[in-house]
């Protein structure tokens, strides 16, 4: 018999008793992975149109965190984490960056707490050297950024990256869609879990190999037996879609098309007719492989151009009000209350969750 599988479209959480007086008050914040902590859920996605030192110091101010893009050299990624890393301990709004992460030792009795500087590595041999100058150069998070995460290149990375880096740096690897594959990262010394195969807006992986499984029950297998922080990535469109990703269990997302075409990403404005746009391309794509010189082979993604937004905090700032709605639904002040069950819809109860007398 098969099993039936969900995706975000495919449920839709069920209203609690709430007692919640302002949604202002609602607190965010979550777990990116073992040791570091976030003030909102929110990860930029280490795409080349998506995030580099712009975003990622953007991202830092709001209370999220960006993961520096790997398609670059080196040294070239080495300079934007050094970069973050100094400018992260400036003046901010009230202080600087580092003291808004004063209250997750409160939250989570915890002792660290130093704002995450987020960086992604391949499993290449070039890329130990890439991890050791990333560290040097501040870097405290790294992100194994590969497209299928149960592999032994995948494993055999998290060992080295143990054996050989600080002990306060923290590995999260992906990605994966069940929950041996969580298994077997954990018991390499994962310290986070990146869940979600095929389901990005520019990945074709499902079309091409027939690989995939939909994101709610990669997250739910997941969830079965993470030890770690979880973070759910892919086919998150809307505000509701993040709600959905963190009530099922996640403990964080990662985003792109949300992020992408604002001022903060990289790439110039395009003028066309009808409006201003931004590139915007998966990153198994033709032209970013092309663009970086790989070889032109396993391509799994698309490319496209898509509206200019602005400033990404006003993106951000309207995700993270539609996820505080979510929590006063559910009657939860925090993140950590925020468990309210959810039922599958049928395709009737799809069309009638969205506007349809327009």
């Amino acid at each position: 018999m098969l099993n039936t599988a969900l995706t975000y479209d495919d449920i839709q959480l069920v209203p609690a008793y709430s007692s919640i007086k302002s949604r202002q008050n609602i607190k965010l914040h979550t777990m990116l992975s073992r040791r570091y902590g976030l003030l909102n859920p929110i990860v930029a996605s280490p795409m080349d149109t998506v995030c580099e030192f712009e975003m990622a110091y953007k991202m830092a101010e709001m209370g999220g965190v960006g993961c520096i893009h790997r398609f670059m050299s080196i040294k070239e990624q080495r300079d934007i984490i050094k970069r973050l890393y100094n400018s992260i301990n400036g003046d901010g709004f009230g202080g600087t960056i580092v003291d808004k992460w004063d209250v997750m030792s409160d939250d989570w009795h915890t002792e660290m707490k130093l704002v995450p500087i987020m960086a992604a590595i391949g499993v290449q041999d070039e890329d130990k050297k890439r991890a050791k100058s990333l560290v040097e150069a501040g870097a405290n998070v790294l992100l194994i950024d590969v497209a299928h995460g149960h592999h032994q290149n995948v494993l055999d990375m998290i060992h080295w990256c143990k054996e050989n880096l600080p002990e306060h740096v923290d590995i999260i690897a992906g990605n994966i869609a069940t929950a041996e594959a969580a298994e077997h990262l954990q018991t390499y010394g994962a310290d986070g879990l990146r869940v979600g195969i095929g389901g990005g807006s520019l990945c074709t992986t499902r079309i091409k190999t027939g690989f995939g499984v939909p994101n709610v029950s990669s997250l739910e297998e997941v969830l079965k037996v993470a030890e770690v922080p979880v973070m759910a990535d892919g086919g998150l469109r809307e505000s509701g879609d993040i709600a959905k990703a963190l009530a099922v269990g996640a403990d964080n997302v990662m985003l792109g098309s949300l992020l992408a075409g604002t001022d903060e990403s990289p790439g110039q404005i395009i003028e066309k007719t009808g409006g201003l746009y931004k590139r915007y391309r998966g990153s198994a794509s033709l032209e970013t492989k092309t663009t970086h010189g790989q070889a032109v082979r396993n391509v799994e993604g698309e490319s496209t151009v898509i509206p200019y937004k602005g400033g990404v905090k006003y993106i951000v700032t309207g995700l993270l009000d539609g996820v505080k709605s979510a929590l006063s639904y559910a009657g939860a002040e925090d993140l950590k209350s925020y468990t309210p069950q959810y039922v599958v819809v049928t395709n009737a109860g799809q069309n009638e969750a969205k506007p349809h007398l327009l």
